[in-house]
């Protein structure tokens, strides 16, 4: 079932410096598709109160592209077995900038979902290439680093896109925001359009073989324990801008602010994380815990901004090196087949993703910003079935 690729001999033959400059734009590609799946989270209320809908209809926004990511991550990766990956980046590219052009100028709320389906299909198809990218574009030595350096991208895009995106947004308005996403997304496509070598496909992704990825025990498992995490991420994150102002009461600049500091401790918790990939069942359990100790905490001590700050510092520690620990989950359990290992993580994280802030959206709409945040915190703590070994790879194969 392997998929490995060998490295790109006319990748490689290039001066060093611009292989790494094709590294570091496959990283701002995903960095730019990251914070353009997540930005509404800090806009939430901004563009909800400009087309008079609730913060849980408002949560489509995040929703439609997960959705979109999750089928299109192995419909996209098998309809363009045959394209050549630098091609297929930049397509995906384009069509980054078009959402983004489409959601600034959006005279009604139906279009902003259209924009999000457009978000969506880049996603699926952008990332499943992009993650497993580094060995065709650097020497075999330097592969290693290259992935640090690509999947850096996810808790960079996570931590520091929403905050930067939500402070043009708050001085400028929500458009604005999206109009600087479009500019930079065309000045990415640029550079992957420079930098990035030919990059012919190789054999063909089948569907068989997602499926045969499927039947491993510690996969199932690696799956189960991404629904849990990411549904409490996405489920409470989404809706943290209307608990801050309802709860905690801060303007919308203190807002950017708690927002960024949130985003400073999750860079700390990346680097953390990637300290204990050797052992991501107890990566996943820090990360869990301390997520769970903030979402159960802040309908309390949220209620004073002293209290809201230390707590979204604990969970910015604790969800920042969750990405890189789950990939490096899927990678352990198919070492021969990383393109399959990549779909898969894609696949299952984006959609897990939809469904948390789809069902977050609900109770919000029907209870309180506290009562997400609650919610989110028990289904962090059955993460902790899976990290301590309650539910296990042995248990999960004989349900199968």
């Amino acid at each position: 079932m392997s998929t490995a690729l060998a490295p790109s001999p006319a990748a490689v033959a290039r001066p060093p410096l611009i292989r790494w400059l094709a590294v570091i734009a496959v990283m701002l590609g995903i960095f730019l598709i990251v914070t353009a799946e997540i930005l509404p989270i800090g806009l939430l209320t901004s563009i909800g109160a400009d087309f008079t809908i609730s913060d849980g209809m408002a949560g489509l926004m995040l929703t439609l592209p997960g959705l979109l990511a999750a089928i299109a991550a192995p419909l996209v990766t098998v309809a363009a077995a045959r394209i050549d990956r630098r091609l297929l980046l930049c397509g995906c590219t384009v069509l980054l900038v078009i959402a983004d052009v489409v959601a600034a100028s959006a005279p009604q709320f139906w279009v902003v979902l259209a924009s999000r389906v457009l978000i969506g299909v880049t996603i699926g198809g952008y990332w499943s290439i992009a993650a497993g990218l580094a060995r065709r574009l650097v020497p075999p030595e330097s592969v290693h680093r290259a992935t640090a350096v690509i999947f850096s991208a996810v808790p960079l895009g996570s931590v520091l896109g929403v905050p930067a995106g939500t402070f043009v947004g708050h001085v400028a308005g929500w458009r604005a925001a999206f109009v600087v996403l479009g500019v930079l997304s065309a000045v990415v496509l640029t550079l992957l359009a420079v930098t990035l070598p030919p990059l012919p496909a190789g054999p063909a992704l089948r569907l068989t073989a997602l499926r045969l990825g499927l039947r491993g025990s510690v996969v199932r498992i690696a799956l189960l324990a991404t629904f849990f995490v990411v549904i409490a991420q996405f489920g409470t994150y989404t809706y943290v801008t209307p608990f801050l102002e309802q709860v905690t009461e801060v303007s919308a600049g203190t807002i950017t602010v708690l927002l960024l500091i949130y985003g400073v401790a999750g860079i700390a918790g990346n680097f953390l994380g990637g300290t204990l990939l050797s052992c991501p069942r107890l990566a996943l359990g820090f990360a869990a815990s301390a997520m769970a100790v903030a979402m159960l905490l802040l309908p309390m001590l949220g209620h004073w901004e002293i209290g809201a700050i230390a707590l979204l510092i604990v969970w910015g520690i604790g969800y920042g090196g969750v990405p890189v620990v789950l990939q490096t989950w899927f990678a352990d359990a198919l070492p021969d087949a990383p393109e399959v290992a990549s779909v898969l993580f894609t696949a299952s994280f984006q959609a897990t993703f939809c469904i948390g802030a789809l069902v977050g959206g609900m109770i919000v709409d029907r209870t309180a910003p506290g009562t997400v945040l609650l919610c989110g915190g028990a289904t962090a703590l059955l993460v902790l079935l899976i990290t301590s070994g309650v539910i296990d790879a042995q248990r999960i194969h004989r349900a199968g």
